[in-house]
This record gives structure tokens, C-alpha cells and sequence, in this order.
């Protein structure tokens, strides 16, 4: 991986803006392809050491996804780091015992595990690493950008990103990885509908006496679920939703008080636990009227973002770097058309789907409308004796 040069008018195959997970596998598929890439990212990660504490942020990376950064050559990198495979899903609202749950497992299907719990920064790292090993990615993070020129004039004129030192480059395509808040989105004139929910999370990392297991939950409440996440060792996330006044008032305890409320309002934990570090974060939706515009293309959240009950955000972000990687792919040097075709009408249909269905779950769960109450406990039972459907769904769910 090259750093950048004072240069001007450096033209690329692909400009991508947004090194974190999405965007740096972008960049690591496309290098690998053989295009010459651009990544623009100011905030790199910090490096990885054995002794550090968890990272609060992590994500439940799906079979699929992990088959994926394993095609790319970063699962590897996360091997020598740290995750924790989970094998067991369990779901429930009101269950006095573990017969009334709804239990999703890897044995079922005929998989070692469903996924991986990873922290984000070290999923990141891990593609930093792998993207080093080529010398067709150059890096660009010592500028900050000062705007981003999208040229409307022809299907092959290419986008320009002009730094504040003056620095210039160019792609025949501009990726924007960037996130909710997308400046590639804005530039090109992209706009979205979408929406706050009134719920907000809390996610706090724990330290059990005993080692977390390779088992995760979710119970459902009227104010919202609440879940545990194992990590590595004896770490577990605990992931609160709530009204946003509640969780920032949950957020502001002390660690002798948050405790006790998590012992109050959590199904029991399996061991004593030591609080490590906390964070809330609001929930939001958010979907691009477009993904493909003037020769940009958006990936993961700078084209959707979704309700994150499911976990599902990171893993439809990897498989819009997959479909966007099959289009280059087929086509090495594609045009708009290519790219909408192969690309947009794919990854917006399903993306709308997954969405549309975790905001169906969320309305249905996030309630004590009787009936309701009713319907999905019932819905839940079902879903634990359907046989061949419940491990169709669950495939599906991880992508396979």
C-alpha cells in the first residue's frame, strides 16, 4: 500500500471514500482484481496488542460475511486477533424455562457455528492489514477532504476529490463508504428517506467470572429487547433498548448502580459481572433514493441504514460489497448501466426487504398490546417446531 504524494491529477479506477469494514473490503476486492484504488480515511485505527480491553463496538459477522473477508484474505488476520464464534440463537419474551424458547443452532443445519462476534476495529485492521500486501491501493489520510466534484457531463467522465493541502485525485468511479452521514451521498445529489426511532441503545461491556460461552439472546419487552453478546474470554456486550430519556438516564449510573438495574431488568446472567465500559447510541433508518449516480456508487450505511435488532446491518453492507465486486468483476471496467443493473436493482430490492422486516419485528415486539402479546408468542412457538422452514430461515439469515 502506497501513501500518498503531492501530486496532481492522479487518476484511479476507483476512488473509494471510507476506510472502515465496508469500504476497506471494497478496496481490498478491487485491488485484488487488479484496479488501481484510492482509499480516503482520516481516522485510522489504532494498532491491535493482546493485553487491551474490548472495544465496545462489535458486530455478529454471518457465515456468509466471514466466508467473504476469508475470500479476500482479512479473516486470516482476524484469527491471529480475537473473536468468538457463537453456535446458539436464542429468542424468547416471557419463557420460564429453556423449553419455551426459540433456539436457532449451528447443529441444525450442519454448520460448525453461525458467525463470529468481532469488534469492528479489529475487522477493520484486518483488512488494513491484507490491503498492504498490494502496491496498486494507495492511502490518503493525512488531507482532509475539501469538496468532491461529480462530473454529469459523461457516463465515463470521471469524480474528483480535492483535498485541503490541494492535492487532487480522480476515480472512473467513486465509492462512497462513508457512512450515514455520506458526503459522496451529498455530493452527488443522492437523497433518502428514513426516520428516527423513538428507542435508543445502551451497549455495555461486561467482564463474567466465567467465560462467556458461544451462546447469544435476545428477549423481547414492551420497552424494547434486551440481549447479550458473547465475546472473547469472559467478555460479554449487554445491549439495552429503551425510550432515549430512559437510556440516558441508564447511561449516566454509576457502575454499582447500572449493574444492579441491569440485574433488575435482565433475564438472569449466568455469572457475577464487573462492568467495563458503557455507550448509547439512537436508532435510525435510513434508505437512498439511489445507489448508483453519475459514475458514484454507495455501499453499507452511506446507502442504508438499518434498525439494528437483528444484527443485520454489517452483514447487508458485505453482501453490497460482494454484489458490487461481482459487477467489476464481469465487466473490469463496468459503466452506470453495468452498475445499475448488476448492482442497484440487486442489493436495493433485498436491502428494502431485510429492512422492511426488522421495522415489522420491531412494531410487533416493541409493544404490550395484548393481541399483539398473544400473536407473537404464538408466532414464536412456531417458529421453534417448524422443522425444515425454521432452518430455512435461518440459512437465509446467515446468508447461505
Amino acid at each position: 500500500m502506497k501513501q500518498s504524494e503531492m501530486t496532481q491529477n492522479i487518476m484511479y479506477d476507483a476512488v473509494v471514500v471510507g476506510g472502515g469494514m465496508i469500504g476497506s473490503a471494497v478496496a481490498l476486492g478491487l485491488a485484488k482484481q487488479g484496479q488501481s484504488v484510492a482509499v480516503v480515511e482520516n481516522n485510522l485505527p489504532s494498532a491491535f496488542e493482546q493485553n487491551q480491553p474490548p472495544d465496545i463496538r462489535l458486530s455478529a459477522l454471518s457465515l456468509h460475511t466471514v466466508q467473504l473477508l476469508d475470500a479476500l484474505g482479512a479473516w486470516q488476520h482476524i484469527e491471529l486477533m480475537r473473536s468468538q464464534p457463537y453456535t446458539e440463537l436464542a429468542v424468547w419474551e416471557s419463557a420460564s424455562s429453556d423449553a419455551n424458547k426459540t433456539v436457532f443452532n449451528a447443529a441444525s443445519i450442519g454448520v460448525e457455528n453461525l458467525g463470529h462476534f468481532v469488534e469492528n476495529r479489529l475487522t477493520q485492521l484486518a483488512l488494513h492489514r491484507e490491503i498492504r500486501t498490494f502496491d496498486n491501493v494507495t492511502w490518503y489520510s493525512d488531507a482532509k477532504i475539501a469538496a468532491i466534484n461529480i462530473n454529469t457531463t459523461a457516463d465515463t467522465s470521471p469524480n474528483q476529490v480535492i483535498f485541503d493541502d490541494a492535492t487532487n485525485i480522480s476515480g472512473r468511479w467513486l465509492i462512497g463508504a462513508d457512512g450515514g452521514q455520506s458526503r459522496v451521498r451529498s455530493a452527488a445529489n443522492i437523497g433518502q428517506t428514513g426516520w428516527q426511532y423513538k428507542q435508543h441503545a445502551l451497549a455495555i461491556v461486561v467482564k463474567l467470572e466465567q467465560p462467556s460461552g458461544s451462546q447469544t439472546w435476545q428477549q423481547f419487552k414492551p420497552t424494547g429487547p434486551v440481549a447479550l453478546l458473547p465475546m472473547y474470554d469472559n467478555y460479554a456486550a449487554l445491549i439495552w433498548y429503551n425510550e432515549a430519556p430512559k437510556v440516558k438516564q441508564l447511561a449516566g449510573l454509576s457502575d454499582i448502580s447500572l449493574k444492579s438495574a441491569i440485574i433488575n431488568h435482565f433475564p438472569p446472567i449466568h455469572s457475577d459481572f464487573k462492568i467495563i465500559t458503557r455507550a448509547s447510541f439512537p436508532l435510525a433508518r435510513a434508505h437512498a433514493n439511489q445507489y448508483v449516480s453519475c459514475n458514484t456508487v454507495l455501499v453499507g450505511d452511506a446507502a442504508h441504514t438499518i434498525n439494528p435488532l437483528a444484527g443485520q446491518g454489517v452483514n447487508i453492507g458485505f453482501k453490497d460489497v460482494e454484489a458490487l465486486l461481482t459487477v467489476f468483476e464481469k465487466n473490469q471496467k463496468p459503466n452506470t448501466l453495468d452498475m445499475q443493473q448488476g448492482y442497484e436493482k440487486n442489493r436495493k430490492l433485498q436491502n428494502l426487504i431485510m429492512m422492511t422486516a426488522m421495522d415489522a419485528f420491531y412494531v410487533t415486539f416493541s409493544n404490550d398490546i395484548k393481541p399483539l402479546k398473544w400473536f407473537r408468542n404464538t408466532a414464536l412457538r412456531l417458529a421453534d417446531n417448524a422443522g425444515s422452514a425454521k432452518q430455512r430461515a435461518l440459512k437465509f439469515a446467515l446468508g447461505l
